[in-house]
């Protein structure tokens, strides 16, 4: 049955990421990228990660969509979109077989490396996910946490710079 939903869920997700380099209207490949993080969410919860899960479906599919479409709505690129950019379809098609081949290269022939963490099941079990996550994010790697805050609000203000018709 668990096999029967990953294969269900997979097919969804890559289908959906497909429509999103595929769809012409910028609304309709956000729209798609919203099932594709669905789609993540439902194998976060397969591999018994709830709280990532929600973490996924509240940041990724609730918040920073939002701020793609209100971008992309803001913006107005709804028809400027469809003409530019086109030639670089086959470049990027090109790069995307490429890295799916070395993927299934190193899947299929790597070995790992026997190195192991000091977060076992165990521990995880014992604690919980949403402690160790916290820990790690609040005390181990504060400094990236908060350069990526930094980053998102330099983009955010681009965002609004680009946004204006005189400047």
């Amino acid at each position: 049955m668990e096999a029967i939903l990953f294969y269900l869920t997979a097919t969804v997700a890559i289908i959906s990421a497909l429509f999103v380099i595929k769809c012409r209207n910028p609304v309709n490949s956000a729209l798609n990228l919203i099932t594709t993080f669905l789609c993540l969410a439902v194998f976060y919860i397969m591999l018994e990660a709830p709280f990532m899960a929600a973490i996924q479906i509240m940041v990724y599919a609730g918040a920073i969509m939002v701020l793609i479409v209100f971008v992309i709505m803001l913006l107005n690129l709804g028809l400027a979109v469809k003409s530019r950019y086109s030639h670089g379809l086959a470049g990027g098609g090109f790069l995307a077989a490429l890295t799916l081949l070395v993927t299934v290269y190193f899947i299929k022939f790597g070995e790992a490396t026997g190195t192991g963490g000091e977060i076992t099941s165990e521990v995880i079990s014992s604690y919980g996910h949403t402690e160790l996550i916290g820990r790690a994010m609040f005390v181990d790697f504060l400094l990236p946490f908060e350069i990526a805050s930094i980053l998102l609000l330099v983009a955010i203000i681009g965002a609004v710079i680009l946004s204006k018709r005189e400047v």
